[in-house]
Order: C-alpha cells, then structure tokens, then sequence
C-alpha cells in the first residue's frame, strides 16, 4: 500500500462532522451541509479532474488489500451511531425547529452516502459477510431492496426503458424520483419471486430475501419506536427518505438521457462506458469511494472501488456530483446544461 492510498480516509471527514453536529447541535448540525454543498463544488470548480488509471501492477495490489476493505465495514459504526445519537437527542428534546431540519437533512446524508452508497460497493461482493453488511446499511435507509434490484435488474437494463433508475432525456427529478423509487421496489420483488420459484417450486420460501427485508424493516423500526419514542422515529424515519432521495439523485445525474441502441431482433446492445455519465473529481472520487467514475463500474461490474478506471469514451459531467446533485434539484437549470451535453453525445 502506498502512503497515496491513506487518501481514502477522507471519505470518513463528512461521517465525522455528522455525528459531531447532531451530537453538539445548534450551528454544527448544518456544518456537514455546508461543507458537502458548498465548500466542495467550489474546491471541485478549482482543482484540476484526474484522469489517470493505475497500472496493472498496482491494479492487482489494490484488488486484495484488505485496507480498502476495512475502510467500507468501519462505515457501519458511523451510521449506526448516527442514527443512536439523532434518536437521543430527538428523544430529549435537545433540538429547535431549525436544528430538526438541519438534523434530519445531516442524518439523511449520512445515510445516503456512508450508507447506501458503501452498500452499494458491498452488495456488489459475492461473499456472506459483504452481503450481510450491505443488508445492515441499507436498513435505516427503508432500501435493503436496492442490492436485488441493482445487481439483477439497473445493471442489466441500465440505459433502456426497462430500467426505472435511467433517467430519460426531459424528465425533472421530481418526476423521476416517483418512478424510480416505486418501479424498483415492485421490479425487486418480480425479481425475487423468479428466483425463489425457480429454486424451490413456489414463492414463500423462508430464503425470499424480499420478505427478510419487510420482517427485518418492521423489526428494526418497532425497535427504534420503542427504544426512542414516536416522535424520534418520525424524524429517523424521515431521515431515511431523505438518504435514499439522495441515493434516487445520484441514478438520475448518472445516466441522465443515455440510450443503448436496439438492434434488429430487439435485443439491445451490450452496456459500454458511453452508457454511464462520469466524473473524475478528486474530491468526489474519495469522499465516495470512486462512485463518481461510473461508467467504468457498469463496464466491468465486479472491479473494486480503488481500481476503477477513467474511460476515453465515457460522457464526463461539467461538473462533480455535489454541484451536479444541486443543478438537479432546479429542473429549468439542469435541462439547459444537460440536455445540451445529451444531444452532443447522440450526435
């Protein structure tokens, strides 16, 4: 491991400022918004992207070193704790009406990005253990969904009308959040249900991890009632949308209006780094765990967080993901930007 690799520890300074803000309330609950959405898109704006790849050598030293990996099943402290420290001090009545909405927005953050976006790297593992953390993350988050639907169905249709997390050319995230979020829920459970048909002759089987999921939500969010009271769960759950809003943005910025082509006995044409929107950001790169290049992730799927590479021919964003997440949220803005960036690729 390189002292280069340490870099990567980064990604723990917005978990770190969450936890410090919902624990010390008052203007530090909103320090971690402020860094995440306004410090770093003007950093970005300034430091130069890196488009450098690792060489092969390197490549294969990063694929086994078990410090990459650690660095992903630390993030299960942090977000368990932040739910713990949120639903206490909602519990005590420690926070102002401004200090709920800056701790629900903190708390959601937490949990779209050590959470979901860390389960996302995890659920893409074969191995129990990565399984089961990615399971744990998604929890708070009401998505332990996602691993099914991603891994067998966005992965496969990505880039087609049978994907709801491709966003197509024109539609406002609003909209898109609606679809995204019901039609990946109901495509989780098709998918499982063929599964577990498939397997054991009829769908109510107690290895049906769709049903896991819903006994494990209640569960977890009886728990929470009980432990904390009606009103803290209110605002942890709330907090759960919140992180998995955030999760449904990141798939709208990252294959916003791209198309694979139809070929003439209807099947579509193999998934290519031209099929997913990139960013080679250095700020986002770490504090994400290399989600931002994705184009080369749905290339090759099964290539680790550290060694995934700048692709010539993926679309690059005009900027990182917090500004880009931002422009988003103001349709009129993102569909002057972008669809302009669409149009010159379809040419």
């Amino acid at each position: 491991m390189k002292h280069s690799d340490l870099k990567y520890l980064g990604a723990y300074i917005i978990p770190c400022m969450i936890l410090y803000g919902l624990w010390a309330g008052g203007s530090w609950i909103f320090l971690p918004l402020i860094f995440t959405f306004v410090l770093i898109p003007v950093l970005e704006w300034i430091i130069p992207a890196d488009a450098s790849n690792h060489d092969p050598e390197s490549e294969t030293d990063r694929s086994v070193n078990v410090f990459f990996d650690v660095l992903l099943y630390l993030n299960l402290v942090f977000v368990y704790a932040g739910v713990m420290i949120f639903g206490c001090q909602l519990s005590q009545g420690a926070y102002n009406t401004n200090e709920l909405l800056g701790g629900v927005l903190s708390c959601g953050l937490l949990l779209g990005t050590s959470g979901i976006n860390v389960a996302h790297e995890l659920g893409h593992r074969q191995n129990l253990l990565s399984q089961i953390a990615a399971g744990f993350l998604l929890l708070p988050s009401h998505y332990m969904h996602f691993t099914i639907e991603h891994n067998f169905g966005h992965h496969k249709y990505v880039a087609t009308p049978r994907d709801p997390a491709t966003a197509r050319k024109g539609e406002n995230i609003f909209a898109f959040w609606v679809r995204s979020t019901i039609m990946s829920y109901i495509n989780a459970w098709k998918i499982e249900n063929k599964r577990i048909k498939t397997q054991y002759g009829h769908m109510f089987h107690p290895a049906h991890r769709m049903i896991q999921a819903v006994f494990i939500h209640i569960i977890y969010n009886s728990l929470i009632w009980i432990y904390f009271g009606s009103f803290a769960w209110t605002y942890i759950f709330i907090a759960g949308v919140v992180g998995f809003l955030l999760l449904e943005t990141i798939n709208y910025i990252e294959h916003y209006g791209l198309q694979r082509r139809q070929t003439a006995d209807g099947m579509y044409e193999k998934v290519s780094p031209e099929h997913s929107w990139n960013s080679d950001h250095v700020i986002g790169r770490i504090l994400l765990y290399e989600l931002s290049r994705h184009s080369d992730h749905h290339y090759k799927a099964n290539r680790k967080y550290p060694i995934l590479r700048h692709m010539d021919e993926s679309p690059q964003l005009p900027f990182g993901y917090p500004a880009t997440l931002l422009m988003a949220l103001v349709p009129p803005l993102w569909f002057w930007v972008m669809d302009r960036e669409v149009e010159k690729i379809r040419r």
